[in-house]
Parts: C-alpha cells; structure tokens; sequence
C-alpha cells in the first residue's frame, strides 16, 4: 500500500457495501483494495463502510482498510465521508427495508453526495429509452412477459425473441425462443444453464407457454426481438462500453471491450463461456478495416446519448455504468442492457482509467453544494 498522506483539500470517499457475520461485509474485495490503493496513490482518504456501520450523526465512523499485502482487513475509525460510492453487490441487499432507509437518509443528507443508488430493472431501461426519438431507434422491440397471448402477438412479426428476467445479472434465466413454422414441433425454447443450453420443444403455445413458467417461477421477464447481429466465425457478440463521469461532472467514454458467446452459449457472459476479445477483430471480419472504424467512432457517440437519457428519465444522480451494444449485420447499433454496478474491465488501459475516474468525479461532486 502506498502509504502517501492523504491531502487536506480532497474529499473523503467511502465505499458503501453491507456487512456480512463471517466476512466482516460483503463485495469483491479485490476490486475494493484496487480502488482503495488507487484512492492513497492519488492523496484521497478512501475506505470500505457498511450500512450499519454509516451512521450520519456523527463525524467518526467504523470503515475497513486492507494491510499492505492485502490479505486481511482492519476495521478503523475514519472521518465520515462527503462522497460515497455505493456497491452494495446485489438487489437482494438493496431491497432490504434498513439498506433502502440508509440510501435514502444519505440522498438527504446537506454535506454527502452519493450517486448510483440503486440497481436498473431491464424493463424501465427500455422505457426511459423509448421516450426520447434520439434513443429510442436503438432499442429492440419489447413487451413485458405477461401471458401466452404476449409471446403469440411477438412472434407474428418476429420469429426469433428473447425473455430476459427483468432483474437478472451476468446472463443468468435467459432464454431463446425460435418459431419454425415447417415442423411438427416448430417451438424451440434455449434454456441457458451454466455454460451449456438444453433446447425444449414443443407443439403448441399452451406447452410453451407452461414451460416458461417453470423455468422462470415467480421472476418477472421481458420479451424482446432477437437483431440478427453481425457474428466472429459463426458466433456472436457484443460491445460493452464502460462509462463513467469525469473531473468536469460529464460523461465520457472510459472503455470499449467486445465479449463473444461461448461456442454453445446464447448470451456473450464471461461466466456463461464468453470471452473477452479486441472489438475492432470481432468487427472486421464481417466488414473490413474501413467500415469497422466507422463503426467504432460511432459507438461513443451512441453509448453517450443512451447513458445521459438513462441519467435523465431515471431522474437520480448517476457517475458509471457499464452498457452491452449489439452491432447487426448492417453496422446498426443495439441497446441490450446496461448496469449501474459494472463488473471491473480486465483490460488493463480500461481498468486503471476506471479506477481514476472514480477520484476524479469524487472531487467534482465534493465541489457541487447540495
């Protein structure tokens, strides 16, 4: 750890996540000690801070540092912070009445600023998109998943959909339904599970229709067009875009990675089989050098308009997400979904830019009066 002296003029941040009985609190600790020692490298007091342990009255507050190797964590007295990152790791936690009453006290608070309060739900992404013509071209065709009628009204106009769980995360209860008219089973349901996919068929629509509702018991799903996106070698992929706000408060672009599926995968989810790859060598093969750099000054562009309707329509104080864009066959760009807890970019220019802009938006907000 580098051990600089923190500098009086810099705000103090935290890092807000919940506590856990055996782990002291919960979240990717290596992604913590990274910003932690990124934070001292550039003179700001940074350190990790639990719900329960946050408490607004007073000026002293329990936070955790790691030791210089790393491996085991202190708990210590820190002044109470005037910016705080939240990566409470799951909605499960967030939707806990005490989590949600600890947000919603610092939201108030005159002399805290805290950004990202909460996790999206797919399906208000698609609606707070849909309001604005800029953003709305590139936004699939969805419907809430609502009954057999909803899946039989999509596949009139699409013969391949989507359901995604409205609250999902890194990929997981999403299937792919294709309609084949020509077969006696002309259903073809693809149910992710891990890396692999089983295929399930069926007759008719009330089959499939019971299906579905096992597979997703009592989690809400949207239904979205499937675009037939340009592909690598037989496989698709997609973009994914790290956005953050920077010194100035705005929005900038930090990063651009490509995930391709898993030979057997229906989404590009590291977890799932994907793997991470170079975005202009995924792009290229289907429309060579000049196109594919077309293409990708096109992408900051778009990822920007999509990011700051997000921030608007949802009308809370946003300072990162992580956002997957499609490219189809024709070089149009899609929006799949985006994220306001982004997992870290391995990519190393990405990573350590990532890390940076997280002090640099600190000090910006720690400037803005309430």
């Amino acid at each position: 750890m580098n051990s600089r002296i923190p500098d009086p003029g810099k705000p103090v941040i935290a890092i807000l996540t919940t506590s856990d009985r055996l782990r002291q609190f919960r979240g990717n600790r290596e992604n913590f000690r990274d910003i932690i020692r990124t934070g001292k490298e550039m003179g700001y007091w940074v350190y990790v801070v639990t719900v329960r342990d946050l408490k607004l009255d007073e000026r002293v507050v329990n936070g955790y540092v790691p030791s210089p190797s790393g491996k085991i964590w202190y708990s210590t007295p820190m002044p109470l912070p005037q910016v705080i990152y939240n990566r409470i790791p799951n909605r499960e936690d967030e939707e806990k009445a005490p989590v949600a009453r600890k947000i919603a006290e610092c939201l108030e608070h005159p002399e805290i600023h805290l950004y990202n309060p909460s996790f999206f739900n797919k399906w208000n992404l698609f609606e707070w998109l849909k309001e604005s013509r800029a953003t709305s071209k590139h936004v699939p065709k969805t419907r809430r998943l609502r009954s057999a009628n909803t899946l039989a009204a999509m596949l009139k106009n699409h013969d391949s959909l989507y359901l995604k769980p409205e609250n999902g995360k890194a990929g997981k209860g999403i299937m792919r339904l294709r309609y084949r008219l020509d077969t006696s089973l002309p259903y073809r349901l693809q149910i992710q599970s891990g890396k692999k996919n089983v295929t399930y068929k069926a007759a008719s629509i009330e089959r499939l229709w019971a299906r579905i509702g096992r597979e997703r018991g009592g989690s809400r799903y949207i239904v979205q067009q499937a675009i037939a996106l340009a592909a690598h070698r037989g496989r698709p992929f997609d973009l994914r875009v790290l956005l953050q706000k920077n010194g100035k408060g705005a929005w900038a672009v930090t990063g651009i990675g490509a995930r391709l599926a898993g030979a057997r995968s229906i989404t590009t989810h590291v977890p799932r089989g994907g793997s991470i790859e170079e975005p202009a060598t995924m792009l290229e093969g289907t429309f060579g050098t000049e196109r594919t750099a077309a293409i990708l000054k096109n992408v900051p562009t778009t990822a920007l308009l999509i990011a700051r309707q997000i921030e608007r329509a949802s009308e809370t104080l946003l300072g990162e997400m992580s956002m997957d864009l499609g490219v189809d066959e024709e070089g149009g760009l899609w929006f799949f979904e985006a994220n306001s807890r982004p997992m870290k970019f391995d990519e190393p220019a990405i990573r350590k830019l990532s890390l940076e802009r997280i002090f640099h938006y600190g000090q910006h907000l720690s400037r803005q009066s309430k």
